[in-house]
């Protein structure tokens, strides 16, 4: 008999519990535990909730860090496991072990290098798009318009021209990224765009304006999907939605710090005889350059291809890269499925467009953020006309900034707590609905602190992006398919923002109660309509499966395994995340 290979994943108890082992052969044997020499017995795994990282559920008992932290996955059926090894082009192949074990605290100090290493940079990274696709709403507080003659309307073409660029720029930069890889392809998306900004230090007018916005979209599109690709190849999927606040939340810790910058360099008015703005474009776009290209140096292909000349030890010991693809893999094995450096095929590339199952996900996309994106979009002009200063508006933002953060991540945790995506990204319109109402009430000639604390309630809102981001990427279901979905998605989520950008007109101002009353009508669709009838899916959809796959044995199982040309998604034994 060889080595063991998967533990039973039957729940026995003492010497009655029964472990598959392989014979020479590699055909499966059942043996009793006390007949099992003590050299080989495997370790007993204990199916993992993610409540274990806050509290355990018997007597609040904290986890073992000497316990065995391997999860139950498909590659201890050993009748199955073959059908999900990955591809023999996976980059980190020779690390494959189904046989390999870790204790909680080597993952725990394996996952702490992670963040610091991938988490840290993508904050970072993420930070510099926010600071050079966000600054304009700085540049207004500084007469923006006005030096440009320029109209309101004109902002939101300027908004809009953006995000068509942003989306068009989505799908194809995840096919370039999915051919170079997002470690090369990132860098060089945030040099280009920082060019760009620093090129609005020239703007002259409406012409120059609407064709840097499309520029940046263009260059700016498919960074945030294929940074969220390359966080996949380090996190689980309970992992990772966590992670992905964090990501928007150095958007909010990155508007902060552009309000103190703003702050400071908008007294540069008159130097050179230029406006403030345009030496907030030139230096906030140096300060991003200088970040893409360390970026060239911060981001390797995959936990296996860390060294480099420039780091020769790498970033993990072999002990490390072993847990690093394995707790991977057998919490998703489809990750396995490509190199990190394949391009997609047009045939899958139009089969993952057609995935009517991912439709649902993209109308969220499209509908969640519109509540929000006008009053965010206006709050800087809003209180500009209410009288605030140029300088006091750039710190009057930073209040709803700091509470988005914490809502953001409270969000997010009690989505994996609860494992629930559906119902607890309904927080977010749950929260806007009354702020809307209030400023919908607001007269024509407000209270200037009022419309301030209402403004700043409502930006204050849980931000549930991160947790629709990763349930997309969960319901993929192959790396393939979560390159072309992720794009499609965030596609969906731009166009969102070109028509919230036109909701605000200029006809309807000070107060926009015509744009309030249909922020508020989506609401409602939102919560009544749109969220339950997503879960309402995906729960349909799975009971057809459980009926088909439930009733075929593990002979059959394995048949369909073998033969069928289903992939990611499409497979009987794939469920979908609500």
């Amino acid at each position: 008999m060889s080595a063991v290979k998967p533990p039973s994943l039957s729940s026995g108890s003492e010497d009655d519990e029964v472990h598959k082992f392989v014979d020479n052969d590699g055909n499966p044997v059942d043996v009793k535990a006390a007949e099992v020499p003590a050299d080989l017995a495997p370790p007993r795994l204990e199916p993992f909730r993610l409540t274990d990282i806050f509290f355990r559920r018997d007597k609040l008992k904290p986890l073992d860090p000497n316990a065995i932290a391997t999860q139950v996955s498909v590659y201890d059926d050993p009748v199955l496991s073959k059908h999900y090894w990955p591809s023999a082009k996976y980059e980190n192949l020779h690390r494959f072990d189904i046989s390999a074990r870790w204790t909680w605290k080597e993952e725990r100090a394996l996952v702490r290098k992670i963040d610091w290493r991938v988490m840290m940079w993508a904050a970072v990274a993420f930070s510099a798009l926010n600071l050079d696709r966000n600054n304009l709403s700085q540049a207004n507080t500084d007469n923006f318009l006005p030096d440009l003659h320029m109209t309101t309307n004109d902002f939101n073409w300027g908004n809009s021209v953006f995000r068509i660029a942003f989306l068009c720029a989505e799908l194809p930069s995840q096919l370039v990224s999915k051919r170079l890889g997002p470690d090369r392809w990132i860098p060089i998306q945030m040099c280009a765009w920082s060019v760009v900004t620093m090129c609005q230090f020239w703007l002259t007018g409406r012409t120059t304006f609407l064709v840097t916005r499309a520029l940046l979209g263009f260059i700016q599109g498919g960074f945030i999907p294929d940074f969220i690709l390359w966080m996949s190849y380090f996190y689980t999927k309970n992992e990772l939605p966590l992670r992905l606040a964090g990501f928007w939340a150095s958007s909010n810790a990155c508007s902060i710090i552009a309000s103190f910058i703003a702050f400071g360099v908008l007294h540069m008015r008159g130097v050179a005889g230029r406006a403030g703005w345009r030496w907030l474009f030139l230096i906030e776009g140096f300060i991003t350059l200088i970040l893409g290209i360390i970026g060239f140096f911060m981001m390797p292909p995959s936990p296996t291809q860390t060294k480099k000349w420039y780091r020769p030890n790498g970033w993990f010991t072999e002990r490390e890269e072993i847990i690093a693809v394995n707790r991977i893999l057998r919490d998703d094995p489809s990750k396995g499925d490509m190199h990190n450096r394949e391009a997609l095929s047009v045939k899958r590339l139009f089969k993952a467009a057609l995935d009517y199952d991912l439709y649902p996900l993209y109308i969220i996309g499209l509908m969640f953020g519109i509540p929000i994106t006008p009053p965010g979009q206006y709050l800087t002009l809003g209180l500009r006309s209410l009288g605030f200063s140029t300088f006091k508006v750039n710190l009057l933002t930073i209040p709803s900034t700091v509470a988005a953060t914490i809502t953001l991540f409270g969000v997010t945790i009690l989505s994996e707590l609860f494992d629930n995506r559906s119902y607890v990204s309904m927080l977010e319109d749950i929260w806007a609905l009354p702020f809307l109402v209030a400023l919908y009430c607001l007269p024509k000639h407000p209270n200037p602190w009022v419309y301030f604390g209402l403004a700043s309630g409502l930006l204050s809102y849980p931000y549930t992006h991160a947790i629709q981001v990763a349930w997309c990427s969960r319901n993929a279901g192959a790396v393939a398919s979560r390159t072309v979905n992720a794009s499609l998605y965030n596609m969906f989520v731009q166009a969102s923002s070109v028509i919230a950008s036109q909701i605000y007109r200029a006809d309807d101002a000070p107060r926009y109660r015509r744009g309030n009353k249909v922020l508020i009508i989506i609401t409602v669709f939102n919560l009544v309509i749109m969220y339950p009838g997503t879960k309402a899916y995906y729960k349909w959809r799975n009971r057809q499966r459980d009926r088909i796959w439930n009733a075929m044995t593990s002979e059959e199982k394995s048949h369909y395994l073998t033969t069928t040309t289903d992939v990611g998604n499409r497979r009987l034994d794939f469920r979908f995340a609500h």
